[in-house]
């Protein structure tokens, strides 16, 4: 697993970059939920770290398009292809995001709490 940081750290309802083999967004969108995607808009190379968080939503701040955090779905074009998403797990108060290695979509779990 990678260490992303402390969980005070991440604001609610903001993200942080992480650099794997591709950049991942880790947000967090309340007290306890976090959630992890790869970065990069599928449409055009936009940083979903970027972009604007609602619920359990980031839009892409260059066209709009609104990808699911749970599912890395988009709700509709311009992006039509999926992020992966990734799980993160969240121990002592730390976060740590475990990278999916599928190349398709993989359906993120929620935060777990130890």
């Amino acid at each position: 697993m990678i260490p992303v940081g402390a969980l005070a750290e991440i604001p609610v309802g903001e993200a942080v970059r992480v650099l794997a083999d591709v950049p991942i967004a880790v947000f967090r969108v309340s007290d306890d939920t976090v959630y992890a995607i790869d970065d990069t808009c599928t449409h055009q190379k936009a940083s979903l770290s970027d972009g604007w968080v609602e619920g359990c939503a980031v839009e892409c701040p260059l066209h709009a398009s609104c990808f699911d955090l749970r599912t890395g779905v988009p709700d509709g074009p311009p992006a039509r292809t999926p992020v992966r998403t990734h799980q993160v797990v969240v121990v002592d108060g730390m976060v740590y995001l475990r990278v999916s290695t599928g190349a398709g979509q993989v359906r993120a779990e929620e935060t777990e709490v130890a």
